[in-house]
């Protein structure tokens, strides 16, 4: 391991190796962050280097996976998905390496996380209206064996981006 890389511990007996990040590469992660259709003209204009040296140091952020993709933010609304809640689970204990690619296949669920505290994952849901969410919820998530129970929590002003 270089002095350019710093250890990082990513769960039970692994151990990630990340590059070490200066200044430069966080302000290119920010400005991206907020615009990822930003040319490496704008960028290196933005962050004050070469285009060259902007070009550089994208690729190096996204050849480590520091970057690992560029995505667009959407209104869903405009979408037609008027109704959005964030649903806890509570799972059977180490189910999540099963359940979660069952949860991955439901197109509603735009975002999942597994937590701790009084529960055991969180789910970003997204449906076209109350009986969309209804049947997630009570048809598809309560089916999972490994879902031992559910709690919503109806979204009423969304100001966030996912």
């Amino acid at each position: 391991m270089s002095q350019d890389e710093i250890p990082h511990h990513a769960g039970p007996g692994r151990m990630v190796i990340a590059p070490a990040l200066d200044e430069i590469d966080r302000q290119i992660v920010e400005a991206l962050g907020r615009d990822g259709r930003l040319s490496i003209r704008a960028l290196a204009e933005q962050v004050h280097i070469s285009r060259a040296n902007a070009y550089a140091r994208v690729e190096r952020l996204t050849s480590t996976d520091t970057i690992t993709g560029f995505t667009v933010t959407v209104d869903p609304l405009k979408l037609g998905l008027a109704t959005s809640a964030y649903v806890t689970l509570s799972l059977r204990q180490s189910s999540w390496r099963t359940l979660r690619e069952q949860l991955q296949a439901i197109p509603e669920i735009k975002h999942m996380a597994l937590v701790g505290g009084d529960f055991d994952a969180i789910l970003l849901v997204r449906a076209a209206d109350n009986e969309g969410l209804r049947r997630v919820v009570l048809e598809k998530l309560q089916a999972i064996p490994e879902v031992l129970g559910t709690r919503t929590a109806l979204i009423f002003e969304d100001l966030g981006t996912l």
